[in-house]
């Protein structure tokens, strides 16, 4: 699975850890990323996508149809 958000297209950022002694490391920063299912009544069926917590609570917001129209106007597959 990606880890990336199909709504709001976050994905991980990249950085250093730096310890006590000031010996940097490579590390990244993981957005939380899940699976959601959800109905869609314009579509007639259940959608499945990979979202963000920030991106459940778009879909909570706006409604799953209005998400989903966004999404086909950018081409994106659920």
């Amino acid at each position: 699975m990606s880890r990336r958000c199909q709504v709001t297209g976050r994905k991980p950022g990249f950085g250093k850890s730096v310890s006590h002694s000031h010996v940097r490391s490579s590390r990244r920063w993981d957005p939380n990323i899940q699976r959601k299912t959800y109905y869609a009544p314009s579509l007639g069926r259940r959608v499945t996508l990979t979202l963000s917590a920030k991106g459940i609570k778009t879909i909570d917001r706006d409604g799953i149809d209005a998400v989903i129209a966004k999404l086909g106007t950018r081409g994106e597959k659920f």
